[in-house]
């Protein structure tokens, strides 16, 4: 069964300490979220993971979703309605939602921390608020007033949830694909009819309303994706309660995530409503998909906290062998396996990645927060430059770190991480997912660099130099910073590879994605370390017995001088180019 603690110690540190998160109360709409409102707001966050929503993940896990062919109705698991009772009525899906529409209007940061704690302690069950929360921000910014005004309070509330359809049995990420139809009704509404797959919490018994976002194609538009609209469609009509057309046609049998109601959802001339302009459904479903792919970074992030805290105690409770330098605890029968060096290594990996994860993910929601609140425009643009940069990379890196963390979990805990008994192999399970919908992490990749880098010129990744420069140039002198601009000079020298080659050939670009979102990670992540060190090193004067503050400092050596050893076989791996990738025929590829 898993074990978890909320590692608010380390939150606060980030929060106070290395990104002075409280001056988001100085923003307009944020007057309300000062430090200590922060701080609260975590805490409780905190005891509802642990207290209430921890204890539906392992039972969820083995009971799963259950499907009625006869209804076309979804059980969730036994527990999961009394804790999303407890997360509704504590007020949690409203926390940084718009006022106006009955929000709390709280930071969009502070929901990076809450969606980490949950996807902590039960990552399926996370999924049902998450994807209601995304369905909040598309129609919030592209519905119509009618519209917002039916269906937000209620979705905002969470008496409603809301899912996200796009995919179908016929396409996945080329959504140019698609074949659902939306035919026009003389009272403005249309008859959306097709299959959608894989839709997460297309049905289920938590909520009183289910509210579909479909992408569909209307009568004569383009084949392409500018041929694509969105449309907003009820399980019921809100005004007369009426069941509309739009049925779960079974459930997808996964390897994990197994008390999220994953679904094909047959939408059989059902009513809904078009959201905006025809044919902008793709751009505004990329609103909405946008914070769903940080929401899934933070999902990598909880599940890597809950790995490596079973690790970490384990490792003081497992007694095998004695030390190779001679015994560290003569008093026991052997010494706990975490006094062996290979022990040593993947704990402090999984550790130090995390936190450094952590610190990377609240510094893009912290720039979420400024890119939409702050009154400067040219402030607003800068924050929202970092953020569209760096959205592939927590989504892509948080969640690979994600599974491979709780990999590391399972080899520290060796014959029981195999088994049910403590947790972690249904952790893996669950992580796998990440690294895939959403858009896969390749995708991610391939958007990193082959749109992110070009968007405005380059003034993205320009803006992210020009902030890591600016700072090594302040800190010049200061420990590691020789090392934090070596990784910048490899981002840089491989920016310009990729310029030079991937323009002529896409290809080479192609090829080069995934190392070089990898070590933009690993250098984005090393500012982050370099500033936690000199903050703890500060800290560590008036404090010089605080073990955190002491283990924030070793943690920064290792994080320099062990886990970005990667970044040099990256660089070589992106300058290699396509040849060794794209050389073999299909035949050749097959033969054995």
């Amino acid at each position: 069964m898993l074990r978890y603690n909320p590692p608010l110690r380390d939150m606060q540190f980030l929060l106070e300490d290395l990104l002075n998160a409280g001056q988001l109360a100085e923003l307009p709409g944020y007057e309300d979220a000062s430090l200590d409102t922060l701080k609260a707001v975590i805490e409780e966050g905190g005891k509802l993971a642990r207290d209430v929503i921890l204890p539906t993940n392992g039972p969820g896990d083995i009971e799963g979703c259950q499907y009625d062919a006869e209804t076309k109705e979804v059980k969730t698991p036994k527990g999961y309605i009394e804790a999303y009772k407890a997360f509704v009525e504590g007020g949690w899906p409203a926390m940084s939602a718009p006022v106006e529409h009955g929000g709390q209007g709280l930071p969009h940061l502070l929901k990076f921390v809450l969606d980490e704690m949950i996807c902590s302690t039960n990552m399926a069950f996370g999924m049902y608020p998450g994807l209601s929360h995304g369905a909040v921000t598309a129609l919030h910014h592209h519905a119509d007033k009618e519209l917002q005004d039916r269906f937000l309070p209620n979705l905002i509330s969470g008496e409603w949830t809301g899912t996200m359809c796009l995919t179908e049995p016929q396409c996945g990420t080329d959504l140019r694909l698609i074949r659902t139809k939306a035919e026009p009704n003389s009272d403005g509404s249309y008859d959306i009819t097709g299959t959608k797959i894989w839709i997460t919490g297309g049905e289920h018994d938590l909520a009183d309303n289910i509210v579909h976002l479909v992408l569909a194609k209307l009568p004569g538009a383009p084949e392409s994706t500018k041929g694509i609209s969105m449309f907003i469609v009820p399980k019921f009509i809100p005004e007369s309660g009426e069941r509309n057309a739009a049925f779960c046609g079974g459930l997808e049998h996964k390897m994990g995530i197994k008390g999220s109601a994953t679904c094909v959802m047959n939408f059989e001339g059902a009513k809904g409503w078009l959201v905006g302009e025809a044919n902008k459904g793709m751009s505004y479903m990329f609103t909405m998909m946008n914070g769903a792919r940080l929401m899934v970074g933070m999902q990598g992030l909880g599940i890597a906290e809950a790995a490596w805290q079973i690790a970490l105690d384990f490792s003081k409770e497992r007694l095998q062998s004695r030390a190779l330098s001679g015994p560290k605890h003569p008093e026991l029968a052997a010494d706990p396996i975490h006094v062996h060096p290979d022990v040593r290594r993947m704990l402090l990996q999984q550790k130090v990645i995390n936190e450094g994860c952590r610190a990377l993910a609240y510094w893009v929601g912290m720039n979420l927060d400024i890119s939409h609140a702050h009154p400067d425009e040219k402030q607003r643009e800068a924050a929202d430059d970092i953020v569209q940069l760096l959205t592939p990379v927590v989504k892509a890196f948080l969640t690979d770190e994600g599974y491979t963390n709780a990999n590391w979990a399972v080899q520290v805990l060796g014959g029981s991480g195999f088994t049910t008994d403590w947790g972690v192999e249904q952790l893996v399970r669950d992580a796998r997912i990440a690294r895939i919908y959403e858009g896969t992490n390749g995708i991610q990749a391939l958007d990193l660099i082959g749109r992110k880098l070009s968007i405005k010129g380059g003034k993205l990744i320009k803006r992210f130099f020009a902030i890591v420069q600016g700072y090594l140039k302040e800190n010049e002198g200061a420990d590691y910073s020789s090392e934090l601009g070596d990784l910048l000079a490899q981002l840089q020298d491989a920016t310009m590879w990729v310029a030079a080659n991937g323009m002529k050939d896409p290809d080479q670009a192609g090829a080069a994605a995934t190392p070089y979102l990898r070590l933009m990670a690993y250098t984005a992540i090393g500012f982050m370390w370099h500033q936690m060190n000199a903050v703890a090193r500060k800290k560590a004067e008036a404090a010089p017995d605080d073990v955190f503050y002491q283990a924030k400092i070793k943690s920064a050596k290792f994080y320099f001088e062990k886990a970005t050893l990667e970044a040099s076989s990256l660089i070589a791996d992106i300058k290699s180019g396509k040849e060794a990738l794209m050389a073999h025929s299909i035949d050749e590829l097959s033969a054995s």
